[in-house]
């Protein structure tokens, strides 16, 4: 498995200028994988356009919108879990649907929703 889906816990990392994620950032591109960074977390952590080190991040995601089917798929996840919080759904539901490690801070609550959809995909723990 090679595709990654950031949570909140990396953008803020990449922000802070972690140097131990960008390298793990880089060995990612350089193998040929294009993290995924839901719309929904870009707009969690974008606070000014003066985060040059997001920005520069972002420039190396796909930036995956929240259209209608998978504004579903994302409260179908709560659902299960009588949970709210969209920003981990949606990085639930995207893992889901790309067979995709997810990369976090917050490994409890993205476990806990991957488990309740019935799958076991990678967690990667960040410290931020």
């Amino acid at each position: 498995m090679s595709d990654v889906v950031y949570d909140a816990g990396a953008l803020i990392a990449a922000e802070r200028n972690d140097r131990a994620f960008w390298a793990d950032h880089r060995v990612r591109l350089e193998q040929g994988t294009i993290p995924v960074a839901p719309a929904t977390v870009v707009a969690q952590v974008s606070r000014s356009p003066r985060q040059a080190q997001l920005r520069r991040l972002l420039r190396g995601c796909d930036v995956a919108s929240l259209g209608e089917g998978t504004a579903h798929r994302v409260g179908r996840i709560l659902a299960r879990t009588g949970t709210a919080d969209i920003i981990d759904g949606a990085v639930a539901a995207e893992a889901i649907a790309r067979c995709a490690a997810v990369v976090t801070s917050d490994r409890t609550d993205i476990a806990h929703l991957l488990h309740s959809a019935g799958t076991d995909l990678p967690i990667l723990d960040i410290d931020i």
